[in-house]
């Protein structure tokens, strides 16, 4: 496990250069990833949009804010991702801003389909769901804890949704998307930081 965690952090972004890679591709007509489409081209447009306006408006809660300034340890937060994951474009912004507050705390962002052998690792009900966050220790790079895919709120709308319809169709996404937008990060900061007091308690 230490191999590949060692491995993927050799290949893993800033949040900017993550940022730039899915532009970059965009330019071309590309999404991220090893599968090309005009739907995951234009779902990375999508998340484009989403991402710069959430870079704009999120804002971690003032208790978090403390809380991540005062943590004792240091960690490397890992995160695997893609451009064209819906799911990403609104989460991925938040860990990237608890990040920022904390001098604690170091961000680096991989690709899930240039990491599969990490991506097997972080399985969610054996699936390759995304986003991931893996919490390391970043002195031994010891896997302390993970966040992901989702927060539960909109974990438990997707369960409710394919029970009643059977299928996530565009209407199911656009009901997860209005979860994301009146949650404003907020769910998504409460368990990473419920799992950041557990660790800093061991």
């Amino acid at each position: 496990m230490k191999y590949i965690i060692e491995k993927s952090l050799s290949q893993s972004y800033s949040y900017a250069d993550y940022r730039n890679q899915i532009k970059n591709l965009l330019k071309e007509g590309k999404s991220t990833g090893n599968e090309q489409s005009e739907a995951l081209t234009h779902y990375s447009e999508l998340n484009e949009t989403r991402m710069n306006r959430l870079e704009k408006t999120i804002v971690v809660a003032d208790e978090y804010v403390q809380k991540l300034q005062q943590l004792k340890r240091e960690y490397i937060w890992l995160v695997i991702s893609e451009g064209w994951c819906g799911d990403s474009a609104q989460i991925v912004p938040v860990i990237y801003k608890m990040a920022q507050v904390s001098p604690k705390v170091e961000l680096k962002l991989v690709f899930r389909d240039e990491n599969d052998d990490l991506m097997k690792l972080f399985l969610t009900n054996g699936t390759r769901s995304i986003p991931k966050l893996i919490v390391l220790d970043k002195n031994t790079l010891e896997v302390l804890g993970e966040f992901g895919a989702r927060p539960i709120g909109a974990k438990q709308l997707i369960l409710d949704y394919k029970a009643q319809h059977g299928v996530v169709d565009d209407k199911g996404k656009t009901a997860l998307h209005m979860w994301y937008l009146h949650d404003k990060g907020l769910s998504i900061q409460k368990e990473i930081m419920e799992l950041m007091a557990r660790l800093e308690l061991e």
